[in-house]
């Protein structure tokens, strides 16, 4: 079992030490200018609707991936689905947060917030019980 979770624990880092050294980068974090924020117009609205997109159909997609998980199986043998379901939510964030830093610069404060998402949806044993318990597996 750790050895499984060790696996996906280590895929969870890669994936956030990437954006977050693209944001870093790209982003020009150094100079503190994307703490203003931006004027949010119609225009731009949108903008704003993809990462709270990203977050919902995330989770949606997640919660469906872990639905079809047998109740026979045990815990170690959901780890794969699980898995599955996790890279499918984080790669919704992280195209989100890509989406903003190459489209949106003005924005970024939002990509960051994703990041902050992204590290909270850290994978744990107890987080995985937790969460086939919550859609009744």
């Amino acid at each position: 079992m750790k050895e499984k979770l060790k696996a996906i624990k280590t895929i969870h880092i890669a994936l956030i030490s990437g954006i977050a050294l693209a944001y870093f980068i790209l982003g020009d974090l150094q100079t503190l200018d994307f703490l203003k924020i931006s004027k949010i117009e119609s225009s731009t609205f949108i903008y704003l609707l993809i990462p709270i997109s990203a977050i919902f159909l995330g989770n949606l997609l997640y919660k469906q991936q872990l639905k079809k998980v047998g109740n026979n199986l045990t815990l170690e043998e959901k780890i794969a689905p699980y898995q599955t379901a996790s890279l499918i939510r984080w790669a919704m964030l992280e195209g989100a947060a890509f989406f903003i830093l190459f489209v949106k610069k003005e924005f970024i404060i939002v990509g960051l917030f994703l990041i902050l998402y992204m590290v909270f949806l850290k994978p744990s044993e107890e987080g995985i019980k937790r969460d086939f318990k919550m859609v009744g597996k």
